[in-house]
């Protein structure tokens, strides 16, 4: 392959290249995985990181791959210039459409820019037995890349409640960082 001259001008790609390169890639099959799939490549990958590197890594890879991901989300998919409720409104609107998750609002406070919000039905945990910890990492940084993308400000999301530590929704604080 280092030798092919179709790829000797080529660049590496980055995530917006590969989300272009699947608008017109399934043509058949559609857009649209189970969440059972979604699963497989998740657990599998979280699993791998955890066994090669530790899982303090592996929790740090899944949310800084989360952050590009909301970033990416909030940029393509969402309209920036919206005031707060409105706003608000379109990422809870997008986040069904996609299947991610029911996005809801619980507290938002206007002076410090921190805000609660639940999840449910999530694509990475619901249905999950106990296991006593959180495990939504990679929401813990989608969510954080698109306050960040919205409001220009860094913003760090955390898990607090979670279908694996016996919650039925998965509960983030939103915080800007200091």
């Amino acid at each position: 392959m280092e030798n092919n001259v179709f790829l000797r001008d080529s660049k590496k790609l980055k995530l917006a290249d590969y989300m272009r390169a699947q608008e017109n890639g399934r043509e058949n099959l559609g857009s649209e995985l189970p969440v059972a799939v979604y699963r497989l490549l998740e657990y599998s990958l979280r699993e791998e990181l955890e066994e090669r590197f530790g899982k303090e890594e592996q929790i740090r890879i899944f949310r800084n791959a989360g952050y590009k991901a909301g970033v990416y989300f909030a940029q393509k998919y969402l309209d920036s210039s919206l005031e707060m409720s409105e706003f608000t409104a379109q990422l809870q609107k997008r986040l069904e459409e996609f299947k991610i998750g029911v996005l809801r609002i619980e507290k938002f406070d206007e002076d410090t820019g921190r805000a609660v919000l639940t999840v449910s039905e999530d694509a990475d945990c619901s249905g999950l037995p106990l296991l006593g910890e959180t495990v939504c990492n990679y929401d813990e940084g989608f969510l954080s890349g698109i306050l960040t993308s919205y409001t220009g400000r860094n913003y760090t999301a955390t898990e607090v409640n979670c279908w694996a530590t016996g919650d039925r929704v998965c509960r983030f604080r939103a915080d800007i960082d200091g």
